[in-house]
């Protein structure tokens, strides 16, 4: 859980050529290598090095490395989120032919419009609206992770183990939506179906859009920051193209 709220609150990676150092390891000067190459930034690396150590030749002006390592960047954003979008794809595909079926899970993401849960056995994200939740009216509490229901008090809190039911799957949005199930709420209490259910009383349908943006808008980032689970922190040398992320060592 520790893990997970310091990958959400560390911002993207960038490349730079700025030395920033390593901050997991507590280098003062580290480049950004890998062998074999597997991504140009590895090849401009290889490049400066062969440029410095082998022939003694000067440093590359800064501003032809910044424009690089910028346009490197912007690819890297690019492809990441084309990679996001086909397993996003791919997991609502494979939910949507399980509609109507009982998972466990843990929560995962909690919004002031919904709590999101992870699916153990697939690790399947979705997300259950607190429209739904209709056994009592939930607040967030951004403070602590929650939501918490004004009459009874019940909290949903991020971590917690929590079971749901697969209750819509939309290919277009690539959006699962769940639905909890316990005592009050057996499984099949809720309709399900491949699209989003349209609403019809305008107010309704106007805040339900607006909770659609920033759901789209929530996901994009909540799920680049989630599948970074596990990968390696990569910093930055003066004069070589590498890569920084980390508390206070990357620029911003």
């Amino acid at each position: 859980l520790l893990s997970m709220l310091a990958i959400r609150a560390m911002s993207k990676a960038i490349y730079s050529p700025d030395n920033v150092g390593h901050y997991g390891l507590g280098f003062d000067y580290y480049t950004h290598f890998t062998s074999p190459i597997r991504r140009y930034p590895d090849m401009m690396v290889h490049r400066l090095l062969d440029r410095y150590a082998a022939r003694g030749s000067r440093s590359v002006a800064a501003d032809v490395l910044d424009d690089q390592c910028k346009h490197v960047s912007a690819q890297e954003q690019l492809a990441a989120s084309a990679e996001r979008a086909s397993i996003k794809y791919k997991e609502v595909e494979y939910m949507g032919e399980r509609l109507g079926k009982v998972y466990d899970g843990h929560i995962s993401g909690v919004t002031e419009w919904g709590i999101y849960v992870e699916i153990d056995e697939t690790h399947c994200e979705g997300m259950v609206s607190l429209r739904d939740m209709d056994d009592d009216f939930y607040e967030f509490d951004e403070k602590n992770y929650c939501v918490i229901g004004r009459r009874r008090g019940h909290r949903y809190q991020l971590g917690d183990p929590i079971r749901v039911q697969v209750a819509r799957a939309d290919l277009i949005k690539k959006q699962l939506d769940y639905v909890v199930i316990d005592d009050k709420h057996p499984a099949g209490w809720h309709r399900v179906d491949r699209a989003p259910i349209t609403q019809q009383n305008s107010g309704v349908a106007a805040k339900a859009g607006k909770d659609d943006q920033r759901r789209a808008q929530y996901e994009g980032g909540h799920a680049s920051r989630r599948q970074k689970r596990g990968k390696r922190n990569d910093s930055s040398r003066r004069g070589a193209a590498s890569k920084g992320r980390g508390n206070g060592k990357r620029r911003r």
